[in-house]
Parts: structure tokens; C-alpha cells; sequence
């Protein structure tokens, strides 16, 4: 493989993708705009926890946040966030930045390939006219582009970039094969040639669709059986039985793919004139979920006398990762809040400078927590399922309290018998 790969944007995405090409010797430079990323890699650090510093040391890779050094590759892989905005419509604005700056890099006989998800179309309807106009170059004649979705998942530590299998895409049959053979050499997994690019940006978005909706039924028998004040957990325990039968789990969806990705399908969809029913009727129970845990964390606290101090516990969007975006567990701390409740939140992973500044949140250390009426356990990291009831009874006032148990972690025959435990 004789291709200088520059990789465009280092976050939980992009710096695994570098670290493979730069084991072999293959990365041109790893781009970030975020020159304190960039400086803390330099040092070996990934404030992501996906890498280790041990890693990081082992591979002489340039880091840059400097433009200008992506004229040295000759293969771009854009690994950028898609995020959605407040109305839950994709904002594609990084991605198009993203493609202004490579647009400014492209040569004659580049390759682009894009990773972030996006909906159908959009790399060649959208990205290709802003790296034409950047570059001066024509698509499909001077330069080629790709589309490989990514499916890293943060904090797992069995499905790695190169031992999942890669969904490759080319605008036409050579591109595809130069796609497949970059790939190739790192992922040890094998490679999926999709017929089309369309096709694998679509396989990008069910993928996650798929997951959303088989968590909005599970989360929407919770809702049902909590009306019939029959444990979820006991129920599928029972159901789980049959050989057939999905095993999922309540729970709030957040994150950066599963809450967001269904979005940029059903805004396709609505462009060509399908308004989706089943899907963000998913959306619609997933995004609700935050909201009834709070209220029946209020119910807790009625049932249990005057008390109104709740502690929270986990910000993150799941277990041992400090990846805060799009948590739902803010929608519990808010719609407390909107109740008067005295509300504290905690976590081991999350930083308290990025919950200031995306949720207007201050984070408490472990050690500064009030002594609460309810402990909701909304994240389970090792630190807390390690600690067990003791942790969590040391929360509590000394009289006990409620526990809201989301995950289901807690051993139930173990509570004590002053608290009134709670579990999705």
C-alpha cells in the first residue's frame, strides 16, 4: 500500500483510524483543529481514554493543527462529528468545514473518504461540490471520493478499528478497489465492498436506527410495566429464556450515534417526501425517557416524606467513558430542577469544564456530595457497581432513601432495608 493517509479530525473516531496507519508506517499526518488536542497528543495523552499513552509512544506519528500539512497526503479519511441541532435536524456544518479544508489540499489523483455519518447522498451531493470549488478540480477525473462508515464504540475494548469488519465504497469500480486495499492493510477484520457510496451511508444509519428502536420498545414496556408495578428486569429475564427473543435493556440513549443517527435517515426520508412513522415514533419514546425518570424520582420523594435532595450519579453517556455528548441523564438533572428539587451530580470520567460549558452543569466530587433523599444511579461505572450498596447507602441520609437503579446493577436481595429501591 503505497498511499499517504491524512486523517481529518482526531476525536474518538479519527485517532484509532491514525494510530493503524501509523503502525505501519503508513500516516502522512493526523489533523485536528483543536490546537489543545493536538498539543496533549504531541504529549501522548488522549483525553478520549480509547488510546493509551503506551500506544501513543509507540508509533511516530505527526499531529498537527496546521492545514497546510495535509498537502503531504494523498488519501483523506474525514472523521469529523455529525451532530444534530436543537430542532433534531443534521447540522452538517463540521463536515462541511471539514471538506473546505481538504478541498484546499487536493491534488490530481487524490482519494477523499468520508467516515462521519451522514444521510444518503450527502458525500456526493453535498461534499463534493465544496471540495471541487475549494480545489478547482473536477470529481470523478482529477480526484475520487469514498464513503467507509465508521463503527467504533467507545469504550469497548473487544470491537476495535481494525478487528471490525470495514464497509468500503467508491464512486466507481478503481476507486473502490484503492478504498479496500487502504483499508486492507490495517483491518484485520476484512473488508464489505458496498455497491455504491449511497448504499454504505445508508448501511451507516440503520445500523444505529435499528439498535434505537429495539431500546425504544424495551424502555416503552418499562413505562408499561411500571404502571403495572411489575419488574422489567424480571420479565425479561423470563422472556430471555426463548432461543429467539432479543435480549435489550431499558435505558436512556444518548451519545453520538444510536439518539442521533435515526435523525439523519428521517431527514432524508422527509426530503423525498416519506414522513417516517416507526422511527421517530422510537425517537419519541427514547428522548422521553430522562424526563419520566425524573418525575418518578419526585414520586420517590413524596412517597418518602419532605425530603428534595437528590444525588445523581454518571453524566456520561455510558459506563467508563468521559464522552458527554448528548446525555440524557441531563434531562433528568433538568426536569428536577423544573420541580425545585436540590439537585447533585457526580462522575469519575467526566470533565467538569466540558458539563460547565454544554449544560451550564457543576459537576461535585464524590467527597463534596450532600448526604440526598434519593440516589439515582444513572451511569454505571466500575467505580460505582465495584462500591456496590455501601457506596451508594453512604450517599444516603442516615435514615435511608430511594435508590433509582437504571441499569439494573444492584443486587436487589441485598438492599437494605431502609431503602426503597427503584429499577427501570
Amino acid at each position: 500500500m503505497d498511499r499517504k493517509i491524512g486523517v481529518v479530525g482526531l476525536g474518538y473516531v479519527g485517532l484509532p483510524v491514525a494510530l493503524a496507519f501509523g503502525k505501519i508506517g503508513a500516516l502522512a499526518v493526523g489533523y485536528d483543529i483543536d490546537r489543545g488536542r493536538v498539543r496533549e497528543l504531541q504529549r501522548h495523552f488522549d483525553r478520549t481514554l480509547e488510546v493509551s499513552e503506551a500506544d501513543l509512544r509507540a508509533v511516530d506519528m505527526k499531529i498537527s493543527a496546521d492545514a497546510a500539512d495535509l498537502r503531504s497526503a494523498d488519501f483523506f479519511i474525514v472523521t469529523v462529528p455529525t451532530p444534530i441541532d436543537q430542532a433534531s435536524q443534521p447540522d452538517m456544518s463540521i463536515v462541511f468545514a471539514a471538506s473546505q479544508t481538504v478541498g484546499k489540499a487536493l491534488k490530481r489523483g487524490d482519494v477523499v473518504v468520508y467516515e462521519s455519518t451522514v444521510y444518503p447522498g450527502a458525500t456526493e451531493e453535498d461534499c463534493v461540490p465544496i471540495l471541487e470549488r475549494e480545489s478547482g478540480l473536477k470529481c470523478g477525473i482529477d480526484f475520487h471520493v469514498g464513503y467507509s462508515p465508521e463503527r467504533i464504540n467507545p469504550g469497548d475494548r473487544q470491537h476495535r478499528f481494525e478487528s471490525i469488519v470495514k464497509v468500503v465504497s467508491g464512486q466507481d469500480a478503481k476507486t473502490l478497489g484503492i478504498v479496500a486495499d487502504v483499508y486492507g492493510a490495517v483491518v484485520a477484520a476484512g473488508i464489505h465492498r458496498a455497491p455504491s457510496i449511497r448504499v454504505a451511508e445508508a448501511a451507516k444509519v440503520i445500523e444505529n436506527t435499528q439498535r434505537d428502536l429495539n431500546i425504544a420498545l424495551i424502555n416503552e414496556l418499562a413505562l408499561i410495566f411500571g404502571l403495572l408495578d411489575i419488574d422489567t428486569s424480571d420479565v425479561l429475564a423470563a422472556a430471555g429464556t426463548k432461543w429467539n427473543f432479543l435480549k435489550f435493556t431499558p435505558g436512556l440513549v444518548g451519545g453520538h450515534c444510536i439518539g442521533v443517527d435515526p435523525y439523519y435517515l428521517t431527514h432524508r426520508a422527509e426530503r423525498a417526501g416519506y414522513h417516517p412513522q416507526v422511527i421517530l415514533a422510537g425517537r419519541r419514546v427514547n428522548d422521553q425517557m430522562g424526563a419520566w425518570v425524573a418525575r418518578e424520582c419526585v414520586k420517590q420523594l413524596l412517597a418518602g416524606g419532605n425530603g428534595r435532595t437528590v444525588v445523581i450519579l454518571g453524566i456520561t453517556f455510558k459506563e467508563n467513558v468521559p464522552d458527554i455528548r448528548n446525555s440524557k441523564v441531563v434531562s433528568i438533572f433538568s426536569e428536577l430542577r423544573s420541580f425545585g428539587v436540590d439537585v447533585h451530580i457526580a462522575d469519575p470520567y467526566a470533565k467538569p469544564a466540558e458539563c460547565e460549558h454544554e449544560y451550564g452543569i457543576t459537576l461535585n466530587a464524590i467527597a463534596d456530595l450532600p448526604r440526598a433523599d434519593a440516589v439515582i444511579l444513572a451511569v454505571s461505572h466500575d467505580q460505582y457497581r465495584n462500591g456496590g450498596w455501601p457506596f451508594i447507602v453512604e450517599r444516603l441520609k442516615a435514615d435511608g432513601g430511594s435508590v433509582m437503579d437504571l441499569k439494573s446493577v444492584l443486587d436487589r436481595d441485598s438492599a437494605p432495608p431502609n431503602v426503597r429501591l427503584w429499577r427501570m
